[in-house]
């Protein structure tokens, strides 16, 4: 999903809710999409593909295709826009010259992208295939494939990674829009944060960014939307509703019927890991917001917020 940072205020709190919303819809699409494979634990395994290897690369499948894709896109200058982050280093220069941007955040070089892949391949992979791998399972028992030869496996490497890429670049879009709520907010009223990054003072930091009741009708939204998404109307049966699997997989039924996906998992994501994370690159942000700048640079952000407040 790309947003225009060319036109309107970037840093209005609407342009950014609206981004964040849609950045919702495209992570939910990308899981139930990613959930109809199964685990495949073998592409997210540096040194695995003796292919790989062949062609002097030694990291995992996953990464190759990050690589890969990366290359590409920052030929076509993605890059180059401050609300897109790569996850591979070294990429090339774009072939095309660099859009015209307005100065938006604060020149820094916080990027979450590898706590963000980390916990994608060791959490949320695994939990979001747990219906396909199990279905597998099924499927290759009625074959006499029993044992550790039945689980995990579909072979459809090239096309859960490809999946991989999508929904790893939208939740990091997601992490890093974080830095344009942190200026955004710190814009609107300077004196407020100056002190505690002048002090370094993250939870002062955090409780100033933090709305509890923003994040809880995030979470009632996200819900709505994973359960609508997840549905499953194609009343053709399958290994949970045939008898194959005797119990399915907890959380994947919405009313006695099966999902795509696990809802439970979908709001989990957010609510233990995108958000908290999110937090730490605001603050992250913040507490690097006045490097470089002078003490008279720091006093006439402090007179410009105060001067906001009083009109």
């Amino acid at each position: 999903m790309q947003s225009n940072l060319t036109i309107g205020d970037p840093l209005s709190l609407e342009h950014i809710r609206s981004v964040l919303i849609r950045l919702e819809d495209t992570i939910i699409f990308g899981l139930i999409e990613r959930a109809q494979f199964a685990h495949n634990p073998r592409i997210y395994q540096r040194g695995a593909f003796q292919e790989l290897k062949d062609i002097g690369f030694e990291g995992s499948w996953l990464e190759w295709f990050l690589k890969e894709t990366e290359t590409f896109h920052a030929k076509a200058r993605r890059y180059t826009s401050p609300d897109e982050y790569p996850f591979t280093s070294g990429l090339p220069e774009p072939v095309l010259p660099p859009l015209q941007f307005p100065k938006i955040l604060f020149p820094n070089q916080i990027n979450a992208n590898p706590s963000i892949l980390s916990f994608y391949v060791r959490y949320i992979v695994p939990r979001i295939t747990g219906r396909a791998t199990l279905c597998l399972a099924a499927s290759k028992r009625v074959k006499g494939i029993v044992g550790d030869e039945e689980y995990e496996d579909d072979g459809n490497y090239g096309s859960a990674a490809t999946i991989d890429v999508e929904v790893l670049q939208a939740i990091s879009k997601r992490v890093h829009y974080g830095k344009f709520v942190s200026e955004s907010k710190f814009l609107e009223n300077p004196s407020a944060f100056i002190p505690h990054i002048l002090k370094p003072n993250r939870r002062s930091l955090e409780d100033l960014i933090t709305k509890p009741e923003v994040e809880r009708k995030l979470l009632i939204r996200l819900r709505a939307k994973a359960a609508t998404y997840a549905q499953d109307l194609d009343l053709a049966p399958d290994c949970f509703s045939n008898g194959i699997n005797g119990n399915g997989v907890n959380g994947n039924r919405i009313n006695g019927q099966p999902t795509k996906i696990e809802v439970d998992g979908v709001v989990d994501l957010y609510e233990s890991y995108i958000i908290p994370l999110t937090k730490e690159v605001e603050v992250d942000y913040l507490l690097h917001r006045l490097d470089g700048l002078s003490e008279d640079d720091i006093h006439k952000l402090q007179t410009k917020g105060s001067t906001l407040l009083a009109v």
